[in-house]
């Protein structure tokens, strides 16, 4: 087959390689905020969902998203097919976490785990819960983008940190009462994004106590 002078030859080689389930997840975010942003409709973000998650190549994902502005979409991760990038926590050198993705079920991030400069959680007629009470942050602000779709939502957080809020809804619900300042040196918590017929909630609630502990009234 050939190609004119100004484009590259196919990559059919990259195209028939086995597409992980992380890669179906990123392009599920690639497609909410795509539909977030107007360029998809609801009915083909639901048709193009759909088929990525049974999408089994590299080149059944490229077709769902080759006409996507990918670059403009705010979307904090690399193409389909591309390393990670993921930055190993500072801390305890464990890799942070940076992606929820709930279609029809649940997701959650909870406990002792690293959490990323930016994470992005999607909800399609599904819940994902964000507890970052026992998290370990990896930066000064920490930026989660909500899409709920149909979904919901739940960020919860440290009583000590620093909390903002600037994502909107439409037919539904996006906020909550954990806006406000932080201790000196704790970490903010920056959560955006959009809610259509879904809901994104943000609370603060007290830390868990250890085993045998009693909790704060």
């Amino acid at each position: 087959m050939t190609t004119p002078d100004n484009l590259p030859a196919p990559d059919d080689r990259r195209a028939r390689l086995r597409a992980a389930d992380a890669d179906r997840e990123l392009v599920h975010q690639i497609l909410s905020a795509a539909m977030s942003k107007g360029n998809l409709s609801m009915a083909e973000f639901e048709e193009r969902s759909g088929k990525a998650m049974v999408a089994k190549t590299f080149g059944d994902l490229d077709e769902l998203t080759d006409d996507l502005p990918v670059g403009q979409l705010g979307v904090p991760m690399p193409f389909v097919g591309e390393p990670s990038g993921s930055r190993v926590s500072p801390g305890s050198g464990r890799q942070p976490v940076r992606q929820r993705f709930a279609l029809m079920s649940g997701a959650e991030v909870r406990g002792n785990v690293a959490v990323a400069d930016t994470f992005t959680a999607t909800a399609f007629m599904g819940a994902v819960e964000i507890d970052l009470r026992d998290a370990e942050f990896t930066a000064p602000v920490l930026t989660i983008r909500c899409f709920a779709l149909m979904g919901g939502v739940e960020v919860i957080v440290p009583p000590d940190v620093a909390v903002e809020i600037g994502g909107w809804a439409v037919m539904g619900g996006f906020g909550g009462r954990a806006t406000g300042p932080g201790a000196p040196g704790t970490p903010t918590v920056r959560v955006v994004g959009f809610a259509l017929m879904g809901a994104v909630d943000v609370k603060r609630k007290d830390r868990i106590p250890p085993e045998g502990g009693r909790a704060e009234v």
